[in-house]
């Protein structure tokens, strides 16, 4: 089964400390290539998304990015440092004394003082896990919509196959007819001409015509290529690579007929073969 490198995923989940949430984005590349956008305090999971990424793509560029939202401050308990407090009030309280109408000492003034009201610190070690654990339903949301698109991919490209074999069953059928046609041009031209050339010598102009015009062994490779081209879309594995060049020399068996072509005909089947050739080569890029 083929995947196609493009694909979208994103995943949200709540958790004590807060809320994940991680988009992950795959578009073609040669190789694997990941680029992690992570909040700093999770940018210690770095190597660990590296390697899971590794576990199950094989080709493409992964953008993954991770937003932590902690949970709100309601949420989480507020702790009093008394005896600092009791510090600052006393420390506010002689200096009251010293002033001439002093002003009511605020609670809410002796709170801001620094140290006096704290939240404890996240522990950030079970968030991070979670955040593992989500990336990885998030590889796997992507796997399903990669192999889906994959099959797309595959079957738009059997499907210009058969189109492709359709042409070069067209050529192949036409092949002998165009070669008659040209060796008795070449006869009727060469009839005025008898006398000055012999008998070996019309035979070799006419071997060397036939070898110029032959393009029976361009339309089997075509056939052999198509057929490899079928036996890779069916291969569990990385085949973009594979199949990009069997595009490539698919484009060159057509090249070379359109070369030799002797008629319109032959010349319309190598320009529509570059034409579906091409499409599947668009299709190809996309390809893990």
């Amino acid at each position: 089964m083929i995947h196609s490198m493009t694909a979208f995923a994103r995943l949200e989940e709540r958790h004590s400390a807060g809320t994940l949430c991680w988009e992950l984005r795959t578009v073609n590349h040669r190789y694997l290539e990941v680029s992690p956008r992570l909040p700093d305090e999770f940018r210690v999971l770095e190597g660990k998304l590296r390697e899971r990424a590794a576990g199950a793509l094989r080709r493409g560029k992964l953008d993954c990015q991770l937003r932590f939202q902690p949970a709100p401050a309601s949420d989480t308990e507020l702790v009093v440092d008394d005896a600092l407090a009791a510090r600052v009030l006393t420390a506010a309280g002689g200096l009251a004394g010293r002033m001439e109408n002093p002003a009511r000492i605020d609670p809410f003034d002796v709170l801001r003082w620094p140290g006096v009201l704290s939240v404890p610190e996240i522990d950030y070690g079970p968030v991070r896990e979670a955040a593992l654990d989500l990336f990885e339903r998030g590889l796997a949301d992507l796997g399903t919509t990669r192999a889906r698109e994959g099959a797309r991919l595959a079957d738009m490209i059997l499907e210009r196959c058969a189109g492709i074999e359709v042409l070069v069953t067209t050529a192949a059928n036409r092949l002998p007819e165009v070669l008659a046609h040209h060796r008795q041009r070449l006869t009727d031209k060469l009839a005025e001409l008898r006398a000055e050339l012999d008998q070996d010598r019309l035979e070799q102009e006419m071997a060397l015509l036939a070898n110029k015009l032959d393009v029976a062994e361009e339309l089997d490779r075509l056939k052999a290529h198509l057929a490899e081209v079928r036996d890779v879309l069916q291969r569990d594995e990385a085949v973009g690579r594979r199949l990009d060049f069997l595009m490539q020399e698919l484009n060159r068996e057509a090249n070379t007929l359109g070369s030799k072509s002797a008629d319109v005909a032959t010349t319309r089947v190598s320009v529509d073969l570059k034409v579906l050739i091409e499409q599947m080569r668009e299709q190809v890029q996309n390809i893990e």
